[in-house]
């Protein structure tokens, strides 16, 4: 018996539906009907929804209003400053060191904050960091370096 030779059990898969192969009830229109928008291939219209048409009539998501907060600023991985004693004392820490620990992965900047506890020397490179994160680095005899600074 080969690998090519299995096959599901009998009843497990139905037949694909084979339209548009000669008389048979989906021949000629493939049970799409004649003409009309759903008719035509690359059709996506959705009935009755709130984002598709409504035959005239506005549809609910363009009458209500835009409302709210919309991030537009960078989105950073944030990073703990407890999450640092996984490091040997005195270490410098980058974003090589971070992916190689599995803190932090993609190119997305890196934000350094003041939660959790230290107690070794850090010298830490990020892109932004918190001033309590600058705070609790420093007092134990470390450094933070920013490399970018948010306006």
């Amino acid at each position: 018996m080969n690998l090519g030779d299995i096959r599901p059990n009998k009843g497990a898969r139905r037949p694909a539906k084979r339209v548009g192969r000669g008389p048979g009830g989906t021949d000629k229109t493939s049970g799409r009907g004649h003409k009309g928008q759903q008719s035509r291939s690359g059709s996506s219209r959705k009935l009755n929804s709130a984002y598709g048409t409504w035959g005239g009539q506005v549809p609910l998501i363009r009458k209500l209003p835009k409302r709210g907060f919309r991030h537009q600023g960078p989105d950073y991985q944030l990073i703990q400053v407890g999450a640092l004693s996984a490091f040997p004392a005195d270490a410098r820490i980058d974003r090589a060191a971070l992916e190689a620990a599995g803190l932090v992965r993609g190119r997305r900047p890196i934000k350094l904050l003041a939660v959790g506890e230290i107690s070794a020397a850090y010298h830490v490179e990020a892109d932004l960091a918190s001033r309590a994160a600058k705070a609790k680095v420093t007092a134990c005899g470390g450094t933070v370096t920013e490399t970018a600074r948010e306006d």
